[in-house]
């Protein structure tokens, strides 16, 4: 919002810097963007009298004007012929630098010249010349009062203090000169003074001349018109010309200029129609018909929609309306009588129109923002006067006022303590009556805990208690607002335990050489099917056919980022992801999330180095065993082999986990005829885990701590012979179970199959660390545990010392 300081001064006093101003609105929520003082640049001009004018002997269109600025005379040479002896001007002595502007990108410097053999020792300037605004053609004609010798920046005063303020979107009240001025007079404490104006109304009656139909009320709630006769248009005084210029609006005539002056002063947008170019003053307001078109202001031809909502007259459209109007009945120099329209209509309506046609005007982005509704017809009653005063025009008695549902302003209890909690700022209901009344709130109930507020009309931001809270605190000062550090209570929190297993997984992976994979939750219906997976669960508003379908497992998505890898001879990929799964319920009810842990391997086991050895599912299986130690869950894990078809997993290479008979994860090789499916030419290792059932087991799970051993400990190898279908899992399963807690560990270094065995048997070699943390572990007590060892594993899977 573009706005002069003089044009605030005529609705309040103001006492404080442009900068300290500018500061104010800042801190109240209008941020200050730009502010420029134009007449700073134009200092070194004064003010000068015309003594005489007198013709150039050499040059028929110069002349030779004496001037004076009350002590000094000069002769300067002029072409302009719009000045007069007596007259008051704005002069630049020579050594004057003059402003840059758009006809004199470098400025002008003032010289003394000989002009056609005449000196000249300045010069008389037009307002475009000094970059102010509301310049007719020639030299600047200044007031009569205007003191000699001054600067021309002290005749401007605040009407060449220019401020540029941010409006945000939900404040459109302040997108008017008026609605500023407001809230500058509640933040300085200033009264203020809304215009003052009174309509003569003469002649026949509006309602015997204008007829006005609102076929849809919706879109156009109100709708007003007043009716000027015998108006004459003609180019309008410099006064308003100046307020428009500076505000950046283009001068026309003196009927359209009003019509922006009070858009700009009121945010009503106002549109003037050539009452004799209607069809016998009728007016409808409704939505476009097919095939209907309409030439606008600026020249287009705009095919309507039947969502426009579209000002017509008779069957003819004559505005797009809340956007532009039409060529058809636009104000010309022939124009006699005005019919004068302001409206309200639907903001959702005018926003689509606007942004449909790419017709963005200053009335468009304000009725699609909203505007107050219950001051169409003063904006109206503003504009008529103006008309009527500057045009000479009669205005007709009465206004049509078509407004079927009166709105009525919203009523709203404010709590002082609710206030004093959120602010955080000490105050009573009296100073808070005193802030929202200055902001045209209404006092309807003041209490010593409550206040009972009235909202006006054109606060459409405000809607509950919280943004009257708001408007307290900014008009308080939110740099009056302490600082105080909040108060953190510290609580002891015991950690998510699927958290704690996710981050320890994490760095697990992460040291074996893992990256960390983010997929979507959803692939594609077709994709999941290659899998085996044939109940899907399908999103209602997808993003594409290809994402369509919650995720039911990660590994499917891990396979594809493999598959991609290798396509970009990426030949080496260990990947890792911990998300959430879907699992269908029914039709009526959200699906089951399930947190999941999956890893993916293929290529080589060690890359980059001469060993050419690939990676295997004992390597997956040892990352996997590693994770379960450090998890302290290793024990209560049974891996039991996929002897059947799984669907994704090569049988006989995989194995499903099981915790107490349930179903933890899977781990192994993916079947071939997958991986044909995919055109992937390696052989793929994945594994995953059901996180949340793994965590009962780690919350189940008894950890005890025992001090460093004092004691040293023993080995002792030993050779089995066991059934080939016997599980080194099993064997160790047995050891752990045996020995009274002397046996500390044990582990497999060697498995036999060969002739010399029995067809159908197999040697196992183990090795077993025993270790007694009371006493120093004789030969004997070692002799004792391996026989007691030995006769369990006999006894429970048919085991065999092997003999040399």
């Amino acid at each position: 919002m573009i706005f002069p300081l003089g044009w605030l001064t005529d609705y309040l006093k103001i006492d404080v810097s442009p900068e300290e101003l500018g500061e104010m609105l800042t801190m109240a929520g209008l941020e200050l963007e730009a502010l420029e003082d134009k007449g700073k640049a134009v200092a070194d001009v004064c003010v000068v009298q015309i003594d005489s004018i007198g013709k150039h002997p050499n040059a028929d269109r110069l002349s030779l004007c004496e001037v004076t600025d009350g002590q000094d005379r000069y002769t300067v040479v002029c072409g302009a012929d719009n000045m007069k002896e007596g007259d008051k001007v704005a002069f630049a002595r020579a050594g004057t630098v003059l402003p840059s502007t758009l006809r004199f990108p470098e400025g002008i410097k003032i010289k003394r010249s000989k002009i056609r053999g005449e000196k000249s020792e300045g010069m008389l300037c037009s307002a475009d010349e000094m970059g102010l605004p509301g310049g007719q053609d020639g030299i600047m004609i200044l007031s009569p009062t205007a003191e000699l010798g001054t600067s021309i920046s002290d005749e401007i005063g605040y009407d060449g203090v220019i401020f540029e303020v941010g409006v945000t979107p939900n404040r459109p009240d302040c997108m008017s000169i008026f609605g500023i001025a407001r809230e500058v007079s509640a933040i300085l404490g200033e009264s203020l003074q809304k215009p003052d104006f009174f309509i003569e109304e003469k002649g026949e009656s509006i309602s015997e001349k204008v007829t006005v139909e609102v076929a849809d009320v919706q879109a156009c709630p109100r709708y007003c018109c007043r009716l000027i006769e015998g108006v004459r248009i003609k180019p309008s005084p410099a006064w308003l010309r100046e307020r428009l210029e500076y505000c950046g609006i283009r001068s026309v005539n003196n009927v359209v200029d009003i019509t922006n002056f009070v858009l700009l002063e009121q945010g009503q947008p106002l549109h003037a129609f050539d009452y004799d170019k209607l069809d016998q003053g009728q007016i409808s307001v409704r939505k476009a018909g097919r095939g209907e078109t309409i030439q606008t202001l600026d020249g287009v031809e705009r095919q309507l929609l039947g969502e426009d909502l579209a000002i017509c007259s008779g069957d003819q459209p004559i505005a797009l309306a809340g956007v532009m109007g039409g060529a058809n009945t636009e104000i010309d120099d022939a124009t006699s009588n005005v019919l004068l329209e302001a409206a309200y209509f639907s903001p959702a309506g005018i926003r689509k129109t606007s942004r449909r046609n790419g017709l963005k005007s200053e009335a468009s982005s304000r009725f699609e923002k909203g505007i107050d509704i219950n001051n169409v017809s003063f904006a109206l009653d503003r504009a008529t006067e103006l008309i009527s005063r500057l045009s000479g025009g009669t205005v007709a008695k009465g206004i049509v006022d078509v407004y079927p549902n009166p709105v009525s302003p919203r009523e709203i209890s404010l709590s002082v303590d609710r206030v004093c909690n959120l602010v955080g700022i000490s105050t009573d209901s009296h100073e808070m009556a005193e802030i929202l009344e200055s902001l045209g709130f209404e006092v309807i109930d003041l209490s010593a805990g409550e206040l009972l507020l009235r909202v006006p009309t054109f606060r459409v931001d405000i809607e509950r208690e919280v943004d009257i809270v708001e408007e307290v605190a900014r008009l308080l000062g939110y740099d009056n607002i302490p600082s105080v550090l909040p108060e953190v209570p510290m609580v002891a929190r015991q950690p998510n335990v699927i958290t704690v297993m996710e981050k320890r997984l994490r760095d697990i992976f992460v040291s074996y050489g893992f990256l960390e994979a983010i997929n979507y939750s959803f692939e594609s219906p077709e994709f999941l099917r290659t899998f085996g997976f044939q109940e899907l669960l399908r999103i209602m508003n997808p993003i594409s056919r290809e994402l369509s379908e919650m995720r039911m497992s990660l590994i499917p998505s891990l396979v594809r980022n493999v598959r991609l890898n290798l396509s970009r001879q990426n030949q080496d990929v260990r990947l890792f992801e911990s998300a959430k799964v879907f699992y269908p319920k029914d039709m009526d009810q959200l699906p089951n999330e399930v947190k999941k842990f999956a890893a993916i391997a293929t290529g080589k086991r060690v890359p980059e180095i001469w060993n050419e050895e690939k990676f295997d599912f004992f390597d997956i299986k040892s990352v996997l065993e590693r994770s379960l130690e450090v998890l302290s869950v290793d024990s209560k894990i049974d891996f039991q082999s996929v002897s059947y078809d799984h669907g994704f997993l090569w049988p006989g290479k995989s194995s499903t986990l099981l915790v107490d008979g349930n179903v933890l994860g899977v781990i192994g090789e993916l079947h071939p005829n997958l991986l044909e499916k995919l055109e992937i030419n390696e052989s793929v290792y994945v594994l995953e885990l059901d996180l949340s059932l793994l965590s009962v087991v780690y919350i189940s799970y008894e950890r005890k701590f025992s001090p460093l051993p004092k004691f040293p400990s023993l080995r002792r190898d030993i050779a089995l012979v066991v059934d080939d279908m016997v599980t080194v899992r099993e064997i160790l399963s047995v050891i752990k179970k045996t020995g009274s807690g002397i046996i500390e560990n044990a582990w497999v270094f060697d498995v036999y199959k060969g002739n010399s065995l029995e067809k159908g048997k197999k040697s196992v070699a183990l090795s077993l660390v025993l270790r007694n943390r009371q006493k120093t572990l004789t030969d004997e007590d070692a002799n004792r545990v391996q026989q007691d060892v030995l006769k369990r594993l006999e006894k429970t899977i048919g085991a065999e010392l092997r003999s040399v």
